[in-house]
């Protein structure tokens, strides 16, 4: 009887937790919820990727974007693939999240050759624009990466940088994405 009165307490402990968690989880997401944290949602789903960067060369790769925690996170893993033998593939994984106090989008890219770098920003004249400011050699320059020309199943990536303070801008690569089958 002791064990039956143990496991009835037992159970009704972990139902109050479960009933807890859920009510946490059910009133976390909702600033997640607003319009805005809806607009990367073209991103989502598995892309093959193809480019041409700046000085020529060509690539491939695959991305992988979903949401997690809640649907508060866009979670970015990306791979390329390198026709030629001996050069690594960059694999690199990013998080987004709309800061609704900052109105404005979150970025953090970090990928398998030391790098770390931190965008802002949101929809601009119908594309979605993330930027960063750097400071390299005494040089600042402005780089940004812009989503266009996005459809159901075709989008294009641009890597752009600007050393006038974003007056021009240069395309170092451009990634045509088609979504996977």
């Amino acid at each position: 009887m002791e064990k039956i009165g143990a496991l009835r307490i037992a159970l009704i402990g972990l139902g109050a937790v479960a009933g807890l968690i859920t009510d946490a989880a059910s009133t976390a997401p909702a600033a997640c919820a607003a319009p805005e944290a809806k607009q990367f949602d073209f991103w989502l789903g598995t892309w093959d990727l193809t480019w041409k960067n700046a000085d020529g060369t060509r690539g491939s790769g695959r991305n992988r974007i979903e949401r997690t925690l809640d649907g508060c996170v866009i979670v970015e893993n990306f791979e390329s693939f390198q026709p030629e033998a001996g050069a690594q593939a960059l694999r690199g994984l990013s998080v987004s999240t709309w800061d609704p106090h900052a109105t404005q989008w979150k970025q953090t890219w970090v990928d398998n050759s030391g790098a770390y770098l931190d965008f802002v920003g949101g929809w601009r004249d119908g594309r979605m624009v993330l930027a960063r400011s750097e400071e390299r050699n005494g040089k600042r320059s402005i780089q940004r990466m812009v989503f266009r020309d996005i459809g159901a199943d075709t989008l294009v990536w641009d890597w752009q940088s600007s050393a006038d303070n974003g007056v021009t801008f240069d395309t170092q690569w451009q990634i045509e994405y088609r979504r996977a089958k």
